[in-house]
């Protein structure tokens, strides 16, 4: 049974099990399940929060945190299950689509508010396609990430005696070195599945290319997944979680972050979003942090689009439909978009936003995402995340974290034996 049958399944015994009655308002109540809890994360959807209640609604808030989103969905399904789903969820790329073919997602809410905003025009069309379903906008993209960031630490490189940033994986390994002999952490990396994976990709991006990234992880060739390329991927891989944190096994990706802000380790291999724990700690980007692409990725852009979706509702519909489009319209808004990037660390989802960062504050890790996210999408570098939820059911990315986190963690394992692992898992997850 493939995902979507099995979530169709699971749904279809929410009939059994009464709604439940949502908080009443004057104008209207939205709740929203995110996983937005770090610290930058936290002072980002206080954002959209207060300005969804300074619009005369109110916001009940379904924050899950832990497992890059994984138990936030366990939480969703369960809600959907019990015919208590919430106004409106944290939801990323093909799960949209999954949802929606459950019959569960408003597909009338948004078509207004859509059309009066113009977002086929506002939006490019890998962000509109994302966020709809048979045409039909169903979620409200809110932002964009890139998730072939390498963060760097330039006062740990300075005293590790390290005079530039790594370009090419050889550079990484020297620079990896250099800080192991100065006595830093030279990888900052908590050893959840979900990081692992991050890492995975960066890697089969790096030594494979955007197209070999597209065959591999997006249309998951048998050639291309079993190949050359994808072992010496896997043996590179290798090499990389040897710069690994020794006690980050189980660490949130935060925490790890932090080793670096405090000068504990010289790197960490994360999205955009660890931006938003140096902006906590009062960093300056290209003063007190560096923010590289990932070496050997510098022409390719792997993103993460963090999205809303809209819920149907039973009780109180009506009301709760005014709160659905009173929160898209105030998420894609220009001052929100702003706002919320720069809490997050990511870019907005809006073109017109995208090809004038400058002109809104924002900081040049920023600027060159965007400038990137535009030149990427015209050349093809522009590639979603596997391991974001971007690129592939939930199944199949769970086969992707099984295989990779295992291989990282056995000394003895081959990596030809794992690219062969790797395929027979993913067929059988489709």
């Amino acid at each position: 049974m493939n995902s979507i049958s099995r979530l169709a399944a699971v749904i279809s015994l929410a009939s059994l099990f009464p709604l439940s009655v949502q908080a009443a308002d004057s104008k209207g109540t939205v709740e929203v399940v995110h996983w937005w809890t770090s610290g930058g994360e936290k002072a980002a959807v206080d954002v959209l929060k207060a300005q969804v209640e300074k619009d005369g609604f109110t916001w009940k808030d379904g924050a899950v945190a832990g497992g890059g989103g994984s138990t936030a969905m366990t939480v969703l399904k369960s809600r959907a299950v019990s015919g208590n789903p919430p106004g409106a969820a944290q939801i990323k790329g093909p799960d949209i689509q999954e949802w929606a073919s459950t019959g569960l997602l408003n597909t009338d809410v948004l078509k207004q508010v859509s059309k009066d905003e113009k977002w086929d025009i506002l939006l490019d069309k890998k962000v509109s396609d994302t966020v709809k379903y048979k045409g039909d906008y169903v979620a409200v993209p809110v932002n964009i990430h890139r998730v072939n960031w390498l963060w760097i630490n330039p006062e740990v490189f300075k005293k590790a005696g390290i005079t530039k940033n790594p370009t090419t994986l050889e550079e990484f390994y020297a620079a990896g070195d250099k800080l192991k002999a100065a006595g830093f952490i030279p990888l900052a990396h908590g050893g959840q599945p979900w990081q692992d994976s991050t890492v995975f990709e960066a890697v089969v991006l790096s030594v494979m290319g955007a197209d070999g990234y597209k065959k591999a992880l997006v249309d998951l060739d048998e050639k291309t997944l079993t190949g050359p390329q994808m072992v010496k991927s896997l043996t590179e891989l290798k090499k990389v979680a040897t710069y690994m944190d020794a006690d980050g096994k189980g660490q949130d990706w935060n925490l790890e972050a932090a080793k670096v802000i405090n000068g504990k380790a010289g790197m960490q291999i994360m999205g955009d979003w660890a931006k938003s724990e140096w902006t906590a700690a009062n960093k300056v980007a290209g003063k007190d942090y560096e923010c590289v692409a990932f070496p050997g990725t510098d022409k390719a852009f792997t993103y993460n689009i963090d999205s809303l979706a809209m819920f149907k509702q039973t009780k109180d519909a009506d009301t709760t439909a005014a709160a659905q489009q009173d929160l898209a319209k105030v998420t894609l808004s220009e001052n929100f978009q702003k706002v919320f990037s720069i809490n997050k660390g990511s870019i907005p989802v809006r073109i017109d936003m995208l090809n004038k960062m400058d002109s809104y504050g924002f900081d040049s890790c920023a600027q060159t995402a965007a400038k990137d996210f535009l030149a990427d999408a015209k050349t093809g570098g522009l590639q979603p995340s596997m391991a974001h939820n971007m690129a592939t059911s939930l199944a199949v990315q769970g086969a992707f974290f099984d295989v990779v986190t295992n291989y990282i963690n056995d000394p003895k394992a081959d990596p030809e034996k794992t690219a062969k692992q790797l395929w027979a898992s993913v067929k059988a997850a489709k």
